[in-house]
């Protein structure tokens, strides 16, 4: 029986993170993992993740999970793959299926990080192929490289919904809508905004009620429900679609956990049935912890932040690491992961509806319920002292109105034009008394693609905007298109005058449009006019 001083079940975000930090401080570390690629759902994930510089914000899913595999390999953690952990014993014995052969492992601590697992929901014809995940939307993908079909209906609102809802657009699908039964949408505000300025619409208090088919998805029938959540009769829709995503929630994969015999509580906060744990992971069973989804449903950025923390204190519980170090460095994670469970996405926060920002303004009823801002909500978010700075050029205008954990912004800005301070989640402000000089770096920096360099000077009777674009092919200098508005709606001729593509930009490209003056603030996407958009 091979012995190992920890043993971590995972090759996830959390996973990597405990295995790399206990590895650090000197514990001879084995990953066992299921899947045949190591990284978790970090390799599905294209976007750029929020946070702050400690959360990896503005870097993109995938490489982060390349950093975690290069420092795993530095750290000389032994990673498993097609390793499936098939039970947990007394004693912190495992039993592992690698190929055909079961093998048993010991470990003096034990970190289970198994993640969670996609729920689903049931309607008429919900069994057909065509009816898919959207975790398995974006592996197919982002994977892959499979378009898991041409037109799409996304059940779903939540962050997962909204980031796999632009994926598939990225990957040349139509999303020909975005369904909620909540009466709100539930993820955050700059991701649904991009989904809307690309013409895709928000059916919220609807739900599926018949896909339709023989031997494969055909069509999909949604209905408005009431408020127990029972679908109206007479407020039937029909799409024509070839896939329907589902994107409605996880659970934690605790199975192994409640094997060990691990306190368990049934927490719907948190995603289910978790297992009791203390602040740093560590379940009933001295020396067994818990990190990442399988011990609460959080975003990546936490999953990894808590792996660190596990793999800290399964060091300090075996004196690899004393108590004073253990306590000093769990005392700066803990800082980041709170910095995390502050806005009004926080987890204590789950549930509630914000009248306010921190700031005391309304929150955006048109942002929550349509994806987009209307013009009462540029009247508060952009008519105020910090917005208002009329000196001619070029201005940034940011269109964050939601308290998330974000900041890259105000790093990116060399001049100081940014501000948001010490908060993490408040608002960004435009320092009136800078000058920005278009450098573009804050739009680029933007995990939720929420700024907009505006230019109102730029010609006689014309403004110049600056939008991200992450979609090919790339428009041309000179090529005309349409400019949409926020809600997707077309307001006229638009012509490409730039196009700027950098190592800093990390493959978002700006592209700079020019329009009627008057469209200055209400353009924010371009439809080149070959092609869809998305395709």
């Amino acid at each position: 029986m091979k012995r190992y001083d920890l043993i971590v079940v995972g090759a996830g975000p959390a996973g990597l993170s405990a295995a790399i930090e206990a590895a650090r401080c000197g514990m001879k570390v084995a990953v066992f993992d299921e899947n045949a690629k190591p990284g978790g759902q970090l390799f599905k994930q294209i976007h750029k993740f929020f946070g702050s510089k400690e959360h990896q914000a503005k870097i993109r899913g995938y490489k982060i999970g390349e950093t975690l595999l290069a420092e795993a390999d530095e750290s000389g953690v032994e990673v498993f793959l097609n390793a499936t952990v098939a039970g947990i014993y007394l004693d912190k014995e495992v039993l592992v299926q690698i190929g055909e052969a079961m093998t048993h492992f010991k470990a003096d601590t034990i970190i289970i990080a198994t993640g969670a697992a996609e729920n689903m929901v049931t309607f008429d014809g919900w069994t057909l192929p065509g009816v898919i995940g959207a975790g398995a939307a974006q592996t197919m993908m982002n994977l892959y490289g499979i378009k898991p079909g041409q037109r799409v209906l996304m059940l779903g609102s939540g962050n997962v919904g909204l980031v796999v809802s632009f994926q598939l657009m990225q990957a040349g699908c139509e999303v020909v809508a975005l369904v909620d039964a909540a009466p709100r949408i539930g993820g955050y505000g700059v991701h649904a905004a991009k989904i809307a300025r690309c013409g895709v619409p928000f059916y919220l208090s609807h739900t599926i009620t018949k896909a339709d088919g023989t031997d494969c998805v055909t069509g999909v029938t949604i209905a408005e429900v009431d408020e127990a959540f029972t679908p109206i009769p007479g407020t039937e829709k029909h799409f024509d679609v070839d896939t329907i995503c589902l994107a409605v929630g996880l659970s934690p994969m605790s199975q192994l956990l409640k094997m060990a015999g691990c306190t368990m509580v049934d927490d719907p906060s948190r995603g289910g049935q978790v297992p009791l744990v203390s602040e740093n992971g560590e379940t009933s069973i001295p020396g067994l912890f818990a990190a990442g989804d399988v011990s609460g449903i959080e975003e990546a950025s936490s999953a990894m932040i808590g792996g660190r923390m596990s793999g800290l204190a399964a060091a300090a519980y075996l004196g690899f690491l004393s108590e004073q170090d253990k306590d000093k460095r769990l005392a700066d994670l803990e800082i980041a992961l709170d910095s995390l469970h502050q806005g009004m996405f926080a987890p204590g926060s789950k549930g509630q509806t914000f009248a306010k920002t921190d700031e005391g303004i309304a929150v955006s009823q048109s942002l929550l319920k349509k994806g987009y801002l209307d013009d009462t909500d540029l009247e508060r978010f952009f008519h105020r002292s910090d917005q208002t700075d009329k000196k001619s050029g070029i201005r940034p205008v940011i269109e964050c109105t939601q308290n998330i954990p974000c900041n890259p912004c105000q790093d990116a800005c060399t001049k100081g034009c940014i501000k948001i301070g010490k908060t993490i989640t408040a608002l960004p402000r435009i320092d009136a008394n800078s000058i920005c000089t278009g450098c573009g770096l804050c739009i680029a920096s933007c995990s939720g693609q929420a700024i907009f360099l505006v230019d109102e000077d730029y010609a006689p009777g014309y403004a110049s905007i600056t939008l991200p674009y992450e979609f090919l092919p790339l428009p041309q200098k000179g090529q005309l298109g349409t400019a949409l508005s926020r809600s997707g709606q077309p307001l006229g001729t638009a012509e490409i005058i730039d196009v700027r593509s950098a190592k800093a930009f990390d493959h978002t490209t700006l592209v700079t449009i020019k329009v009627p003056v008057a469209q200055a603030m209400t353009a924010r996407f371009f439809k080149p006019a070959t092609h869809a958009a998305g395709q």
